[in-house]
C-alpha cells in the first residue's frame, strides 16, 4: 500500500496489483484475490494454506494481488486446489488436454493413466545410474540452491527411495536443514514399483512446502513424478534433488515437461537443471561464479 496526495492534501491509499501482464500496478482499490509469485497460483484472500503459509513469516516476500479471476488467468497463474477446489478441478482438466502424461510409446493418445509401461521401463533398466552415497560438496551443493540470494525457503517436504544410500542422504538432508533453524513439514518414502503412486504422491504433498527435496532413484522418482503432476500440486520448479537423479533418462521415463524446472546437485559439488527432455549440467567453477 502506498499513500497518495488527493486534490485537498488528503493522503489516498494505492494497492499495489498484479495486471495481465504479470506486472504490478498502483490501484484505488484492494486486490480481490491473492496470489504466489513463485507458485503461479491464486485464491482466496482467506485460504487456509496461504495464512498458514504467511504465519510462518516466509509468504509474504512471494505475496500477489489481482483485481479479479481473469487477470490472474491471463497473467499465467492457475487456482489454489485448496481454496478454490471447484476451479483447480477445471484448470486441471483442461490441462490435461494438452498436456497428456500417457505412456512414452503413445500407444494410446487418449490414455491419461501416470503409470509407465512395463515395456518403456524395461528399455532404460539398463540405462539407469543407481543411487551412491552421496558427498559432502553435493550436500553443500543441494543447500546452495535452496539459501542462494533471493531465496527464502524455510519449509521443505522430503520424499525418498528406500535404498540405503537414498534413506541417507535424506537424513544428512534433514539433519544439516534443521541445524540452521529451517523446518521439515514431512518426510515420505516410496518403494520402486506401485500400484498407483497416489499414496506417497499424497503424503509428499499434503502440505505447501517452500521446497520439495527428493533423494531417489530413477525409475520410482519418474512413475511418482508423473503422479505427482496429474493428481497434486507439486511443482518441479520449487524442487531440489541429489545427484542420482541426474540423467536425461529422469525426464525421458517422466514423459514431456513432467519435471521441467527441476533442479538439481553433482557429486562433486556442480548442479544440474531439467529443461524439457534434457539436463544441464554445470561444474562447480560455474556455480561458484554465479553466487558471488
Amino acid at each position: 500500500m502506498i499513500p497518495a496526495q488527493a486534490d485537498g492534501g488528503e493522503p489516498v491509499r494505492t494497492y499495489t496489483l498484479c495486471g495481465a501482464d504479470g506486472q504490478p500496478y498502483q490501484s484505488p482499490t484492494p486486490g480481490a484475490l491473492g496470489g504466489h509469485r513463485r507458485g503461479r497460483l491464486y485464491g482466496r484472500l482467506d485460504c487456509p494454506s496461504a495464512l498458514r503459509a504467511i504465519a510462518r513469516g516466509h509468504y509474504v516476500t512471494q505475496r500477489v494481488f489481482f483485481a479479479d479471476e481473469a487477470t490472474a488467468v491471463a497473467a499465467g497463474y492457475r487456482p489454489c486446489s485448496v481454496c478454490l477446489p471447484a476451479d483447480y478441478a477445471r484448470w486441471k482438466a483442461e490441462a490435461r488436454k494438452h498436456h497428456s502424461m500417457n505412456p512414452i510409446t503413445e500407444q494410446d493418445a487418449d490414455s491419461r493413466s501416470p503409470l509407465i509401461s512395463p515395456a518403456d521401463l524395461a528399455a532404460h533398466a539398463g540405462d539407469l545410474p543407481l543411487p551412491r552415497p552421496h558427498t559432502g560438496a553435493e550436500l553443500t551443493a543441494l543447500l546452495g540452491l535452496l539459501t542462494g540470494p533471493r531465496q527464502r525457503i524455510d519449509t521443505v517436504a522430503i520424499g525418498h527411495s528406500r535404498d540405503e544410500d537414498s534413506r541417507t542422504a535424506a537424513q544428512a538432508f534433514h539433519d544439516v536443514w534443521t541445524a540452521r533453524g529451517g523446518h521439515v513439514l514431512t518426510v515420505v518414502d516410496w518403494p520402486e514399483t506401485a500400484a498407483s503412486w497416489l499414496r506417497p504422491a499424497r503424503r509428499l504433498t499434503a502440505e505447501t512446502p517452500d521446497a520439495w527435496v527428493i533423494a531417489a532413484s530413477v525409475p520410482g522418482f519418474a512413475q511418482l513424478a508423473r503422479r505427482l503432476r496429474t493428481s497434486t500440486d507439486f511443482d518441479p520448479a520449487r524442487t531440489v534433488a541429489f545427484a542420482s537423479l541426474n540423467t536425461s533418462r529422469l525426464p525421458t521415463l517422466a514423459g514431456p515437461g513432467t519435471l521441467s524446472g527441476l533442479r538439481g546437485a553433482s557429486a562433486d559439488g556442480g548442479t544440474w537443471h531439467v529443461r524439457g527432455a534434457w539436463v544441464t549440467s554445470y561444474p562447480p567453477s560455474e556455480v561458484n561464479a554465479r553466487a558471488r
